[in-house]
């Protein structure tokens, strides 16, 4: 359903295909944990992956709905910033589109969130963070890079294979749904990449992130999903080791070299 929304109607310009790699490398990754599994099969999957995917789906369709002439009210925000995406195609409408209906679908299905594991939770938080930041790398690159930031809208353009060590988690987590370890066994298996940009880059601009965020996808409950640096979706603040682990050699000198700006430009 999702590679037929990228579709162009018969007659018109296919603007909109080479931004389905981004949109499809995310879900491919769901689909092979079984998080997208119906409820009621052997391995069941999960319900609030299911209902977030749903609302990617729902708001994309509305888009293409609008955009070929189908009509009726867009039902809600995110679906008009997919709309906008729709009419005028370019990384930062794509993230903005896509991120505005993740964001809305975390506040929507919070209570369900509540029901995954402590692990899966942590992950739920780190997909969160590293989706923002994916968008600052072309909207607001400083923030993302520091004094690097010409590179930023390279790294992060959806339309190219870059983007998916942003957002990709296939190599922290196992290939199945649920996840039946303790956290900090995947936390000690963590791919190396993965730790600089979490603790080296992303952590110390949270903050930041969040309040950026929330400002330019108009959603102002998503600047109170962090405390003291610890993502708080469906976590309590308290719960901050895994956050506050120290950081050592290549994201110690991540931070160093690419420390957060004093505020987002």
């Amino acid at each position: 359903m999702m590679r037929a929304l990228y579709e162009a109607a018969p007659g018109r310009p296919e603007l909109h295909l080479p931004y389905r790699r981004a949109a499809l490398q995310f879900m491919d990754w769901q689909l092979r944990r079984g998080l997208l599994n119906t409820m009621d099969g052997d391995a069941p999957g999960s319900p609030w992956w299911r209902a977030v995917n749903e609302r990617l789906l729902h708001d994309t369709a509305e888009a293409r709905g609008q955009v070929m002439g189908l009509g009726g009210p867009l039902t809600s925000w995110s679906a008009s910033c997919c709309l906008d995406f729709a009419r005028k195609p370019s990384a930062k409408t794509w993230y903005r589109a896509h991120n505005a209906s993740i964001v809305a679908a975390y506040l929507e299905h919070r209570a369900l969130a509540e029901g995954e594991s402590r692990a899966e939770r942590f992950f739920i938080n780190v997909i969160l963070v590293r989706v923002l930041f994916a968008h600052t790398l072309v909207a607001a690159p400083r923030l993302a890079l520091s004094w690097s930031w010409p590179f930023g809208p390279v790294l992060g353009d959806p339309r190219l294979a870059f983007t998916g060590i942003f957002v990709s988690l296939s190599r922290v987590m196992p290939d199945r749904y649920p996840l039946r370890r303790d956290l900090q066994w995947y936390l000690d298996n963590e791919q190396r990449f993965g730790r600089v940009l979490d603790r080296g880059m992303i952590q110390p601009r949270l903050g930041l992130l969040h309040g950026w965020s929330a400002a330019q996808l108009s959603i102002p409950e998503l600047a109170t999903l962090v405390h003291d640096r610890v993502p708080t979706y469906a976590w309590d603040p308290n719960d901050a080791e895994p956050w506050n682990e120290v950081a050592h050699g290549l994201a110690r000198a991540a931070y160093t070299v690419l420390p957060p700006p004093s505020s987002p430009r």
